[in-house]
């Protein structure tokens, strides 16, 4: 059956490539629809990073799920780079939580190591542990170019038999015996199933069927750190979070001359409309970047504020993605996407389990993400939710 349905992929960013992918490889017929250009959205305009320095197992089950299949395309030519991701701790409780996390991410196949505070200057000379417990590195961890990833996940759907449209916007839907009819700004396409991978245009589409999808997008800055003189050492990422605790600071290693670097913030409850935000990084926000910049990397030589910009988190009331059906009845509608700040690095398990729901109506070649599916306790305001940032 799966040979000759034919699905439709609304979106072409990393979620809704990589669902893409996945059908084609288990036979399906796939369209990609996209507004824009490949990777244009959120995607476009993430960090790219992706680690397993998790202290929840569901976190790392989604990561093992996830980091197989960024192996496997690694070994298709895929560039990622090792550069290793360490997570900062303040407190003998985080330090706990980081010695368990190293036991689950061992079990699960990944290296990490939980370092004392001289440790982790051996391995950031510039970094200052004032108030630092310790932390936690994974090695094999680092960062990746979101818009190469959606290119990459392109080329390898073309080569599968898969379309790409792109600047094809959804104008109009209607539910047809059987199916779907879409219209677009390039026409007219009738397809069996339907997949909203819209990021955060998602809940827009979802409307346009009749669906109310909580997903919110809020505006997240970046910036990058340019240096005078290369470091003598590869800057890994660094982020000042656990389970909500801690500034939110993330900086990495971009290039010789300069670092990216973001406040990963808790929830705000404040959203925007993508098409209608301040994509540009504000003044007030790399004032405070600078100060805690300072306070880690006081002695950072040369160091000096380049380009910002503003990006959409497309979150969940639970801060999880959703990959399913919203409604059980209608299994040939299914939403792909809600990773917030994860949602590089959770695409390919979005893309497995929105693909086996599409294709068989439930989650069948990876056990546990079932759990993604949209269903009404997750599909939720996020203002019912406790209002913390699971770690990112």
């Amino acid at each position: 059956m799966t040979a000759k349905l034919h699905a439709a992929v609304i979106g072409g960013g990393a979620a809704g490539m990589a669902t893409a992918l996945e059908l084609a490889r288990q036979g399906a017929k796939v369209t990609v629809l996209e507004a824009d250009a490949l990777g244009s959205g959120s995607s476009g305009r993430s960090v790219g990073v992706v680690g397993t320095q998790m202290t929840d197992p569901f976190q790392l089950l989604m990561r093992r799920y996830g980091q197989a299949r960024f192996r496997e395309w690694e070994g298709q030519g895929f560039r990622f780079n090792h550069i290793g991701y360490l997570r900062l701790a303040r407190t003998p409780a985080q330090m706990r939580a980081l010695e368990e996390s190293q036991r689950m991410q061992e079990e699960a196949g990944f290296r990490a190591r939980v370092l004392a505070p001289e440790e982790m200057v051996q391995l950031i000379p510039h970094l200052s542990v004032e108030g630092l417990a310790g932390g936690i590195f994974g090695p094999d961890d680092g960062f990746l170019d979101p818009y190469e990833l959606c290119t990459f996940l392109g080329a390898r759907l073309r080569e599968q038999g898969g379309e790409i449209r792109q600047f094809c916007k959804v104008t109009g839907v209607a539910r047809r015996s059987g199916g779907y009819r879409l219209e677009t700004t390039k026409g007219g396409l009738d397809c069996d199933v339907v997949v909203n991978a819209a990021g955060a245009w998602a809940p827009k589409v979802a409307a346009m069927f009749g669906q109310e999808l909580h997903i919110f997008p809020e505006r997240h800055e970046a910036m990058a750190i340019l240096l005078d003189q290369p470091l003598d050492y590869t800057m890994p990422m660094v982020m000042d979070l656990i389970d909500g605790q801690g500034t939110g600071l993330n900086f990495r290693h971009e290039k010789p001359n300069e670092l990216i670097s973001e406040i990963h913030k808790v929830s705000t409850g404040t959203f925007s409309d993508p098409d209608d935000y301040n994509d540009q990084c504000m003044d007030a926000s790399r004032e405070y970047l600078a100060e805690l910049l300072l306070e880690r990397l006081p002695d950072l030589p040369g160091a000096r504020l380049g380009r910002g910009w503003a990006g959409l988190y497309p979150i969940t009331a639970d801060h999880k993605p959703f990959a399913g059906p919203v409604d059980p009845s209608e299994p040939g509608l299914i939403t792909a996407g809600g990773g917030g700040g994860y949602g590089i690095q959770l695409s390919p398990v979005i893309g497995i389990a929105a693909a086996d729901w599409a294709l068989h109506g439930a989650v069948v070649s990876a056990p546990g993400l079932e759990a993604l599916r949209p269903s009404p306790d997750r599909n939720r305001p996020v203002s019912a939710a406790a209002n913390h940032e699971e770690q990112h």
